[in-house]
């Protein structure tokens, strides 16, 4: 994982996608040390009952592109785990793309704060997400 980011830090910032992101069709995730910015067009495929944007799909989008952002600041040897998760949701979503922008606010040796904010395509917010990351070492970070 390490070399991953690390290879794509130095070109230009993509990222190639993990299942997750082909399964809900995120598209151009790009990072930099400490931010992420993933983006998902959004339309009934992915609607709740109410035919509005599925909350769980707005926590997938941030918890994406939170946990790229804090993983691209990990060392050699390292991975992480989140511990806790939260999002407010701010106003529905029938169509059109969103971009989450993940920034890790606060690393410290072991646990560290993210945030994120998910915009429409006029830059509303969305959403706005925060996670609490744990740093994983040695045994603990293997195969992970």
């Amino acid at each position: 994982m390490y070399e991953a980011f690390q290879g794509a830090l130095k070109n230009g910032g993509g990222l190639p996608p993990p299942p997750i992101a082909r399964l809900l069709g995120f598209t151009n995730p790009v990072l930099t040390p400490g931010s992420a910015t993933i983006e998902l067009d959004v339309d009934e495929r992915l609607a709740n009952p109410m035919g509005t944007l599925h909350g769980g799909v707005l926590c997938d989008i941030a918890d994406a592109a939170m946990g790229i952002a804090y993983a691209s600041e990990l060392e050699r040897g390292e991975s992480f785990t989140t511990l806790e998760l939260k999002i407010n949701f701010m106003k529905p979503v029938w169509r059109g793309r969103l971009r989450a922008v993940g920034k890790v606010v606060k690393r410290g040796r072991t646990v560290g704060l993210v945030e994120c904010d998910v915009l429409d395509d006029k830059g509303s917010l969305v959403a706005r997400a925060s996670s609490t990351c744990m740093t994983l070492r040695d045994e603990k970070a293997q195969g992970r």
